[in-house]
């Protein structure tokens, strides 16, 4: 099986490398990339074959679609000719629809949808994989097995992925805000900045290994932290009070509206 990876940004080097780190052949892998000077440099660094976007369409079984949203048509519009059916197309495009692809890439075409986070550049990623029309279960466990190279994957119903890209997908950013909010806070009561992001970050860390190894719900485990009376129970009322959970619930809102809007073209 060959996969091509159409789209050499961030993401699209991060799963090629995720890929080769998981021990997938570089013969196996090739890459659609137009700029000659960052052909070369993945050609020299992962030792893996740089062609053109439709080469890798003509070539390759699976194709990986890493680009921007408002690329995705430019793209499909350039690779269809080159398409055929029982093909796999991965789509990384936030908001950008299986039936959209489907659309526009010859019949029989297998298409899978993929919400992905930045994680993964830590091999610590959450995907979320779905079905298109014509999928079966080997073209979804050849994306699970994708995505797998760079972290966790989550089978979900399509009309789902909006609430997944409000939660996993724009979720770094609001972890990263708070974590900011939560250095400047050290700040302003007067420890080193260098001791306040040490001091965030391990319990950040710490923490989220909590959840995912004692299985507890995260009401008990907060609660474990909480004394009556105390220095967290008086925190957590001023954040009650500033109606931060209220916020987070809105916010995410405003995220899955604007993937909805994304996925209808505006």
């Amino acid at each position: 099986m060959t996969t091509a990876i159409i789209g050499a940004g961030v993401m699209g080097e991060t799963l090629l490398s995720g890929l080769v780190r998981a021990g997938r052949r570089v013969d196996q892998l090739m890459v659609g990339e137009k700029r000659p000077e960052r052909a070369k440099e993945l050609e020299e660094r992962y030792g893996v074959t740089v062609v053109s976007n439709r080469e890798a369409a003509t070539k390759a079984d699976t194709v990986a679609l890493v680009v921007k949203p408002q690329d995705m048509a430019d793209v499909l519009d350039e690779i269809t000719g080159h398409l055929r059916p029982g093909q796999l197309v991965v789509s990384l495009a936030a908001g950008i629809t299986t039936a959209f692809i489907e659309s526009r890439v010859p019949e029989g075409v297998a298409v899978v949808r993929v919400m992905p986070n930045t994680p993964a550049l830590v091999d610590e990623g959450m995907a979320a994989i779905s079905p298109g029309s014509h999928c079966d279960e080997a073209h979804l466990s050849e994306a699970e097995s994708l995505m797998g190279s760079t972290g966790r994957v989550l089978r979900i119903p399509e009309k789902q992925m909006d609430a997944v890209t409000a939660i996993s997908g724009s979720g770094p950013a609001y972890i990263f805000f708070v974590v900011e909010s939560m250095i400047e806070a050290g700040v302003h009561l007067g420890l080193p900045r260098a001791s306040a992001t040490e001091l965030v970050v391990q319990t950040l860390v710490g923490s989220a290994k909590m959840l995912r190894e004692t299985g507890d719900h995260p009401v008990v485990l907060r609660e474990q932290v909480t004394s009556p009376g105390g220095t967290t129970a008086s925190a957590l009322r001023e954040l009650e009070i500033h109606r931060v959970r209220a916020a987070f619930l809105a916010a995410m809102e405003a995220a899955r509206d604007r993937s909805r809007q994304l996925a209808e073209g505006s």
